[in-house]
């Protein structure tokens, strides 16, 4: 890497999962946005033909008249030949397959349990981070080998416990967390603003200080202009107490990712702080009669459960989209994505200042979580440095729901890390969705962990 007119060149950057269809493509638009930045992005996936689709389709950017800056892709056979001499590593996999998923989202259901999501919490959190911590234990290795100074960027649920592993295994890595949930109630917060002040007001210009855990963060403060909007946000909260489609895309609504805010609303409403993350997420981390008690309450709250076969069918659009792609058939367009991922390389590089939402393990950020455990408040991007910034102790009205949380999370890291059937089982049966008995709760994780167990082959499972 060099800097040249305070532009940075030869920038590395290995994509881990590079044959993606979503987040890749996300990136090599926002790459091509970014005019002072330049270089190779070479992309691992342990499906090389995919990365090899996705080398073409990087490489097309290079031709469309909008792009400021120019980037070589390249699929690479193996994992090391991707991080080596990478400046930064971006992780963003499915671990398994959309069958695997679709048992830890609907296997519960055969026992009255619920999930929107699946992939963070819950029975099917549980399950998928069985998976999932294994290949995160290889990929740091890999970079503790091949690019122990890269920074490194994870995208992977369930989020917390990803770079929780990353950290248990590479003490020294520089990794952190990126999730937009922080940004959709930044949004409703501008929208609510732009109303009140008569002005247009945009996500940037609210500031907040997010505090807890991925999925589960908080507002403890937000302002515009040093205005505090909490009184006002309370208003919304009992205008809206019914759910708040007037500022919803209503297409976006009908989708199974929509809703009108009426859970954040509730939890506002409840213990007077922001719930900071999207209302299908929020819902997983209470107690299962609160929200996900059955279709029918899901519904009346005015969000969705989320089928695994909907996941399906948008992978196979994605798939014979990257075939119109390749053909020519359909135009490859630049499309901001709203992530921040390539601000935060900018600010590391020295482009920019930045502050942000991610996550990191606990140095201190929020006082009264333990020590190391991964948590999700602001931090400070600078020429070569990420610091966390102070969010303060979370207040007494929510911290008994965040402290269970992180506690179960922290029990979770360690037994998976031992492979503790056992003790994965304890956290399993003790989350706040698994509502059933525990001699059926053994049943469920049995069957769950039975219809996984192809990527469980270093557990002791038994039988």
């Amino acid at each position: 890497m060099r800097y040249v007119d305070n532009k940075a060149e030869d920038v590395k950057i290995a994509y881990i999962g590079g044959g993606s269809r979503g987040w890749a493509w996300g990136l090599m638009s926002d790459l091509a946005m970014a005019g002072d930045m330049s270089g190779e992005i070479c992309l691992y996936d342990i499906d090389h033909e995919a990365a090899k689709a996705n080398e073409t389709i990087g490489n097309m950017y290079n031709s469309l008249p909008e792009t400021l800056s120019k980037w070589s892709y390249k699929a690479s056979k193996t994992i090391g030949e991707a991080l080596t001499g990478a400046d930064f590593v971006v992780i963003s996999i499915l671990p398994g397959t959309f069958d695997e998923m679709e048992s830890d989202v609907h296997s519960p259901e055969e026992y009255g349990i619920y999930q929107s999501v699946g992939d963070t919490t819950g029975p099917g959190g549980v399950v998928r981070a069985m998976r999932t911590l294994p290949m995160f234990e290889e990929i740091a290795e890999n970079i503790k080998k091949y690019s122990p100074d890269a920074w490194v960027i994870n995208y992977t649920n369930p989020m917390t416990l990803c770079v929780k592993t990353l950290y248990r295994v590479f003490p020294e890595i520089k990794a952190f967390g990126c999730c937009h949930e922080v940004f959709g109630t930044q949004d409703i917060l501008a929208k609510m603003a732009s109303v009140l002040f008569g002005e247009e007001i945009k996500r940037k210009d609210i500031k907040v200080n997010p505090i807890g855990v991925n999925h589960f963060t908080w507002l403890t403060k937000a302002t515009y202009r040093n205005i505090d909007l909490f009184p006002y946000y309370r208003q919304f909260c009992e205008k809206y107490k019914d759910g708040c489609t007037e500022y919803v895309d209503p297409e976006w609504l009908k989708g199974f990712h929509g809703n009108a805010h009426k859970v954040k609303i509730d939890l506002f409403r409840r213990f007077g702080y922001i719930a900071a993350a999207g209302d299908r997420h929020l819902a997983e981390f209470c107690e299962g009669k609160w929200y996900l008690e059955s279709p029918e309450r899901v519904e009346s709250m005015l969000f969705h459960l989320t089928p695994v076969w909907s996941r399906k069918d948008e992978l196979k659009e994605r798939l014979q989209k990257s075939k119109r792609l390749l053909s020519g058939e359909e135009e490859l367009k630049i499309k901001k994505t709203g992530e921040e991922g390539v601000k935060q390389m900018r600010a590391i590089l020295g482009l920019g200042d930045f502050v942000t939402n991610v996550n990191l393990p606990n140095r201190g950020q929020i006082p009264n979580l333990p020590l190391g455990a991964v948590v999700e408040t602001n931090a400070s991007f600078t020429s070569g440095t990420v610091t966390p910034v102070v969010a303060g102790e979370i207040p007494k009205e929510i911290y008994p729901l965040i402290s269970r949380i992180c506690t179960q999370q922290e029990v979770l890291s360690d037994a998976i890390a031992e492979r503790n059937i056992d003790k994965i089982f304890e956290v399993f049966a003790n989350d706040p969705l698994v509502t059933c008995s525990l001699c059926e709760a053994k049943e469920l994780f049995n069957k769950m962990v039975n219809n996984t167990k192809a990527y469980l082959t270093d557990y002791n499972l038994g039988g």
